[in-house]
């Protein structure tokens, strides 16, 4: 109990003593009609330093007594419920830590359930935070509850970007948006969010509950943002029981969701029937690869599980992919044999059992909201080099196949505890600022410690220091210039999470990078845009954190340092914004020069550079080259007919004619006057010759279909010269003058000028 104090061991006590925890209810109301149709329970310590839930569940979890606490608050609740008389057709909503319900005695849970009246309705309400930490937990608690009858409820959906990962595992009857959706202006990162949402609510028959209304105006946001459930003080504040004037209705949940085989291991996941192929390995690697950076597109909504078999199968290269999808990725997870519990900081792991059948498979499953496919593979047992070892698969994008999948891997997670987190060197900590019984101040205690306090009042920079061991780690102390930034003054920021300064414009990858360094106890500093005041005025904030740990190793505090470096950036920004109109200057120039201005085609120049390039690859590899001179006939005839720019008018028709009867990777450029080039590239050199001929006689063939010009049709033809490297020439220079001639026999053979040769 270093942590605190001797009163507040005593009040926890009190706390947790018979009759000291008691419930208060907030109502739920079904927007469209104003009707009650639940409310959730909300605990309560004894009156004193504990009454607040997050400072008595802070005492608890720091006491080791988290579990006897949140039992007592279900108990409290439930009690509490039928006291008041909320049974159905009401709801009633009620938290749980993820942490401690797996370790529960289920008789406990199961006794409350029986010993109360038939017709009490729950639903269990998870926080977010524990879906990364503890994701194993998160889905037997699921499972355990959803066993016991009662529904399931995602509370603050949106806070951060894991939430939208896991709804598609969790499958929750009641998604509860987070209060900064309803109260904040609309942005880009709020639109994911409700797209996430309601793709999962129109896909499943999920309700969704906006809180934190307040306001008429956060009532019609709640509603545009697909909500049916509200709860706010616009509707009533916690009470003793059921709220008076309003009337009460019924809460309809779609049906649950099937229970989950927790044992299987994905390949087992494929229904019946499924076609199944067999592959070397070099294959599957490729498919696995195309699944990670899709993944990686997908970003922060995005769950990747995979299986590797043995430890030595994470290859340096696989471990480099894995970085990078730690850093894009919502949730990963690598399980194998002899993998430890986190192959690499960020991902997740597993001790599999030996006969664990997931040691034979080759499982790759990615999943967010709006995607989701997984390559599930079982090894067949070859001998030979690893690379030539045969697995039977499948790769599926059925969304029911993958959960599964997801499911059967995340259930084998091991769990993340605080202490897994790198500490600092004790010299090198700073000192942990304890907070007591009242939030909004810090017990610096010693002389040296009010030296401390005297310090960070007096700098110019701002100072925040947030305490990781209470629930959304509340800031417990600023200084005056924090006050300064921010806009707000100390008694309005105390006590709320720092997010609140976020501008919804700040750059996601940089909010990524914080998150994720926090998540590892790690310092990071970072440039975001944030907000000052009511009036929301934007600036930068350079700002570093820094991680506190206790003797124990144990991550307690945040101090964050800002500054406002809103001139700097602005100045950086108009300098890369000139930067780039010169460099799109200088780009335009080099088009220019390198771009015929008619048909927009490249100039010989620019072929010129490519061709060289694919005769440096020919030169290397088992491919070959070969470039076509392209002449037109009777083009002069129609110039002095129908004037220039009729000749033009087919010319730039021409372009487009040639640029259709070509492969993607096929070079064209147009040469001058009415001559064109055309690169062959990758031809087998065996029968190069005969396929550059071919494609010569079906761009003369082309090329004689009548044209559109001036208002008529024009016929026109077309002399093709080949020349193929090696055999015509091994520079451009050689191979143009090689077809050039090659063209001009062509041209006076037709003519009868000379002899076919």
């Amino acid at each position: 109990m270093d942590l605190f104090s001797e009163n507040t061991a005593s009040a926890l006590d009190a706390a947790l003593a018979p009759g000291g925890v008691r419930s208060v209810f907030q109502p739920i109301v079904e927007l469209d009609t104003g009707r009650v149709v639940a409310y959730e329970a909300l605990a309560r310590g004894p009156q004193g330093p504990l009454e607040r839930p997050d400072l008595l569940f802070a005492a608890a979890r720091s006491a080791g007594r988290l579990a006897e606490l949140d039992e007592l608050c279900r108990a409290a609740a439930f009690h509490g419920a039928v006291e008041q008389g909320l049974l159905a057709p009401l709801t009633v909503f009620v938290n749980v830590e993820p942490e401690v319900l797996d370790t529960a005695p289920l008789d406990d849970l199961l006794a409350i359930a029986e010993g109360a009246p038939r017709n009490l309705r729950i639903v269990m309400e998870i926080t977010e935070r524990a879906l990364a930490a503890r994701p194993a937990e998160l889905l037997r608690t699921v499972e355990r509850v959803r066993s016991l009858g009662w529904a399931v409820a995602v509370d603050d959906v949106g806070a951060d970007s894991m939430s939208l990962a896991f709804l598609p595992l969790l499958s929750p009857d009641v998604i509860k948006l987070d209060l900064s959706l309803v109260q904040n202006r609309p942005g880009p990162a709020i639109a994911e969010i409700m797209n996430a949402v309601n793709a999962h609510a129109e896909r499943t028959g999920a309700l969704v509950l906006a809180e934190g209304i307040e306001t008429q105006a956060h009532l019609d946001t709640a509603r545009a943002l697909g909500a049916t459930l509200g709860q706010g003080w616009l509707f009533g504040r916690p009470g003793p029981g059921v709220a008076p004037g309003l009337p009460s209705g019924e809460l309809v949940l779609a049906a649950a969701p099937p229970e989950a085989a927790l044992d299987v291991s994905p390949f087992a996941c494929l229904p019946a029937g499924v076609p199944l192929r067999r592959s070397v390995k070099s294959l599957l690697i490729e498919l696995s690869k195309q699944l990670e950076r899709e993944a990686m597109r997908l970003g922060e909504t995005c769950v990747v599980a995979a299986t590797f078999q043995e430890a030595r199968h994470f290859t340096p290269s696989t471990i480099q992919r894995y970085r990078d999808l730690v850093e894009r990725t919502g949730f990963v997870c690598a399980l194998g044999e002899d993998l430890p519990a986190e192959p690499l900081p960020g991902v997740r792991g597993a001790a599999l059992d030996p006969a664990d059948p997931v040691r034979g498979e080759w499982d790759v499953v990615v999943l967010s909201p709006h995607f989701s496919a997984a390559l599930l593979a079982r090894d067949l047992g070859d001998d030979g080099p690893d690379l030539d070892r045969t697995f039977e698969y499948a790769l599926t994008y059925d969304r029911d196949t993958v959960i599964r999948a997801a499911h059967a891997l995340l259930t084998r997670v091991v769990p993340r505890t605080v202490t897994e987190l790198p500490a600092a060197a004790p010299s090198a900590a700073p000192p942990v600022l304890r907070p007591t019984a009242a939030p909004d101040r810090v017990h610096l205690g010693a002389d040296g410690d009010a030296l401390l306090r005297s310090a960070l009042a007096a700098t110019t920079s701002g100072v925040a220091i947030a305490d990781m061991r209470l629930p959304d780690q509340p800031l417990i102390y600023v200084n005056d210039a924090f006050e300064s930034l921010a806009g707000l003054s100390r008694d309005e920021v105390l006590g709320r999470n720092c997010r609140f300064l976020q501008s919804p414009d700040a750059d996601p990858a940089v909010v990524a990078r914080i998150r994720a360094a926090i998540d590892r106890g790690e310092e990071c500093r970072e440039t975001l845009l944030n907000v000052r005041g009511a009036d929301r005025e934007p600036w930068w904030n350079e700002i570093h954190l820094a991680p506190v740990f206790d003797a124990d190793g144990v991550l307690v505090q945040y101090i964050g340092v800002q500054h406002d470096v809103t001139a700097r950036v602005v100045a950086e920004r108009a300098l890369l914004q000139e930067r780039d109109r010169n460099r799109a200057f200088l780009e335009r120039i080099e088009e220019l020069a390198y771009t015929d201005p008619l048909t927009g085609l490249p100039n010989r120049r620019r072929l010129e550079e490519r061709v060289e390039t694919a005769l440096w690859d020919a030169r290397s590899g088992s491919d070959t080259v070969a470039l076509l001179f392209v002449d037109l006939d009777g083009f002069k005839a129609v110039n002095d007919e129908l004037g220039h720019a009729a000749g033009d008018e087919l010319l730039q028709e021409v372009a487009r004619t040639l640029r259709t009867r070509l492969r993607r990777g096929d070079l064209l450029a147009r040469l001058g006057g009415d001559e064109f080039l055309v690169a062959l590239t990758g031809l087998d050199p065996e029968h190069a010759a005969a396929e550059a001929r071919r494609v010569a006689d079906e761009l003369s063939a082309t090329v004689a279909v009548p044209m559109p010009a001036a208002g008529r049709e024009v016929t026109v033809g077309a002399s093709v010269g080949v020349a193929v490297y090696p055999a015509d020439g091994e520079e451009f220079a050689a191979l143009l003058h090689r077809a050039d001639m090659d063209m001009y026999a062509r041209k006076t053979t037709v003519r009868g000028l000379v002899s076919p040769r």
